[in-house]
């Protein structure tokens, strides 16, 4: 009988004492009351976020709408820090362990406090993509991820130093590191710079036409820190690096106002000189009359005989559509060219092509005699 007392003294001072002083009651009671927490967060915040967005609507402006609507998920959040800052609180932890406690629950509310001006930059994304019209998207997309990361940088500096842990040493210490760095990633910075030079120059944008001369020709997707992504016309995507686009003369084909036609139209060299004039005014009419083409005011236009080439007398023309885009470009060309052939075939004339022609003077007087075989006798 003594042992069974023994043994119960055993099991009632381990439930008094617990871990870290707190019985295993307290602690039971201290989970009941994070549970509860966790039970009634949903009911909770849906109560809170509904209430908070009916004051909202009130409102003229649709800002706050947008700002509460990616706040739900840090909201939904706080419930958890409030379970743990009462059931530590009901532990009546002492010393260091009421010191950890507290570094939790200072470090949940930190968290939350920085997840919030984390999923704030989403709203306010769409208020900075009013500055486009005094910088470019790209700039305004790379102030956007400058904030993110200064956000969460500070935010986990915030939290270090709420559990004692000094962040200017961790600075030091990384700017050696970088400087360290530094000296073996310079193509990285020279990108990063050419990237900045891109973006504040406005050489092109996302969804622009370029091509890089010997590096690559099609549609920009997308400027980053290092590289800039441009997708082939055969739909495979290529990282160039910033600098190759910085440091090399770009052509951006979607900036273009107007899109260019350059022929040399070559006809034969019996045609008279009147049907060269009205070969070269009929066109130029056609050119003048339609509203496709840019006017000569606007551009350069010419249609002119231009030179005596080795097999033809070659008709300049030079003249650009209004359209920039390359199909309807297509069209128009392909319209100027069934002018062009009934013109010069309504001229009396015709097109000439590549001939080379052979001028003998004079035949040498000493031939060799043609060899006859002689006829065969018949018996």
């Amino acid at each position: 009988m003594n042992e069974f007392v023994n043994f119960w003294t055993l099991v009632t001072e381990v439930w008094q004492n617990g871990v870290a002083g707190v019985d295993i009651g307290r602690a039971l009671s201290a989970a009941g009351i994070l549970i509860g927490f966790l039970l009634v967060r949903k009911l909770l915040t849906r109560w809170i976020l509904a209430w908070i967005k009916s004051v909202a609507a009130k409102t003229h402006t649709t800002i706050d709408d947008a700002a509460i609507k990616t706040l739900e998920n840090p909201v939904r959040f706080a419930p958890v820090v409030l379970g743990v800052f009462f059931a530590t609180q009901h532990l009546g932890l002492v010393g260091i362990y009421a010191e950890i406690a507290e570094n939790l629950v200072r470090s949940l509310i930190a968290f939350t406090i920085f997840w919030g001006f984390l999923e704030l930059v989403r709203p306010l994304s769409g208020f900075l993509s009013r500055l486009e019209k005094h910088f470019t998207q790209e700039l305004v997309e790379w102030l956007i991820k400058a904030l993110r990361v200064t956000i969460v940088l500070i935010g986990g500096a915030t939290i270090l130093q709420i559990w004692g842990i000094q962040v200017a040493p961790i600075i030091a210490g990384a700017g050696l590191l970088g400087v360290a760095v530094a000296l073996g990633a310079q193509d990285l910075f020279k990108n990063l710079i050419a990237g900045l030079l891109i973006i504040g120059e406005k050489r092109f944008h996302n969804g622009d036409w370029i091509r890089v001369e010997g590096v690559v020709e099609g549609t920009v997707e997308s400027i980053g820190f290092r590289s800039t992504m441009v997708r082939r016309f055969d739909k495979a995507p290529v990282m160039v690096p910033n600098t190759n686009l910085s440091d090399t003369a770009v052509t951006n084909f979607s900036a273009m106002t107007h899109r260019r036609i350059y022929w040399k139209i070559g006809v034969v060299y019996s045609t008279p000189i009147d049907q060269l004039r009205e070969i070269r005014d009929q066109i130029e009419t056609y050119i003048h009359n339609t509203d496709d083409f840019a006017p000569a005011t606007e551009v350069s236009t010419f249609v002119r005989i231009d030179s005596f080439g080795a097999s033809s007398i070659d008709i300049l023309l030079y003249c650009f559509t209004r359209t920039t885009d390359w199909g309807e470009w297509l069209k128009i060309k392909e319209q100027l060219a069934y002018q062009v052939k009934q013109v010069v075939e309504g001229a009396g004339s015709s097109f000439a092509f590549p001939s080379q022609s052979v001028y003998v003077e004079s035949i040498p007087s000493e031939r060799p005699e043609i060899y006859v075989p002689p006829a065969e006798e018949k018996s």
